[in-house]
């Protein structure tokens, strides 16, 4: 019989860490975290990471386990989440992961394959080049010429992933878009709810500005001169992340703040609005809308519990 998986998520700012608690406590679940920033040590206020005290004694895994200066990627998120997935089922218990990244959730969900042919660094090299010279948008047209749907996946800023999507494509003459597509399609190996939480776009983008003002009073700025007191740089993908590259920009002298917090506003309803396509793409997944419960998290948590026990994911109440 396939082993059971919980996923939860949703666009950034709709409310998942505190459903997945509960979520978690109602089904015997430890957490793994699918958000590819948080896994990453001494960058809470940006990311938004979820305190001790509020884990409620939930077990959490991929949260401040690799250093910044590392670079964190699918790749790797699949083979450590993987592997606590096998401690979790060891210890009789069931793994939810929760958190955005929807590629991350995907690689796990229809065990991806990420085999790569031996890369070309000279084609790297002169990619890498090319962006420093010409931007990052120069790299993305090239990319969008040759990809279109990795070309609208992919940030232009996400320099480091544009250039293995292009690497792929010339390595392979494929998109990778369509190998991935091709894996996605594959059956899983679990017997799986996938929930995504969503709420009203205009009451998710007031959360959204919330929560930077929060971030912003809570201390960021002060994280990120932090972070670039020990060494870290733009290029880094760690500081690449929402809101610590906008604060970068503005310690160096890049930006004015008012115009760093608007810009870490603005990108992050982009981003929103990014995750919610790749939602609509993914199958088999089950829409939690907090409006259709009025905005209940004991009724959105029933709902979720019920639809678990009749996909056999966990155990029907008892009589």
């Amino acid at each position: 019989m396939t082993r059971p998986l919980i996923v939860l998520t949703g666009p950034t700012a709709v409310g998942k860490t505190r459903l997945s608690i509960q979520l978690a406590k109602q089904t015997h679940a430890d957490i793994i975290s699918a958000d590819s920033m948080q896994v990453y040590r001494g960058m809470d206020i940006g990311t938004a990471k979820i305190k001790p005290e509020e884990t409620e004694g939930v077990r959490h895994y991929l949260i401040n386990e690799i250093d910044p200066s590392e670079e964190f990627h699918v790749v790797r998120f699949q083979e450590l989440a993987l592997r606590y997935m096998e401690e979790i089922y060891a210890a009789g218990r069931i793994p939810l992961i929760a958190g955005g990244t929807g590629f991350y959730i995907q690689s796990v969900l229809y065990r991806i394959n990420f085999t790569e042919n031996d890369a070309d660094r000279t084609y790297r090299s002169w990619l890498t080049e090319l962006a420093a010279g010409h931007g990052a948008a120069f790299l993305h047209d090239m990319l969008r010429k040759v990809d279109p749907a990795s070309a609208e996946a992919i940030h232009e800023n996400n320099i480091k992933r544009v250039i293995r999507a292009l690497e792929y494509y010339k390595q392979t003459g494929e998109p990778i878009s369509r190998h991935n597509e091709e894996q996605r399609r594959n059956a899983s190996p679990y017997r799986f709810a996938y929930f995504v939480l969503n709420e009203n776009r205009e009451q998710l983008y007031e959360r959204i500005n919330r929560r930077v003002d929060q971030m912003l009073s809570d201390g960021l700025v002060e994280e990120v001169a932090s972070l670039k007191g020990r060494g870290l740089t733009p290029d880094m993908v760690s500081m690449q992340g929402l809101g610590y590259k906008q604060i970068l920009a503005y310690l160096d002298g890049r930006m004015t703040l008012a115009g760093a917090v608007d810009a870490i506003k603005k990108e992050t309803r982009h981003f929103a609005k990014r995750q919610l396509t790749w939602f609509k793409r993914e199958q088999d997944v089950i829409w939690i809308n907090k409006n259709d419960y009025d905005y209940d998290e004991d009724r959105m948590l029933e709902a979720m519990l019920s639809i678990l026990r009749e996909k056999g994911i966990i155990p029907q109440k008892k009589a």
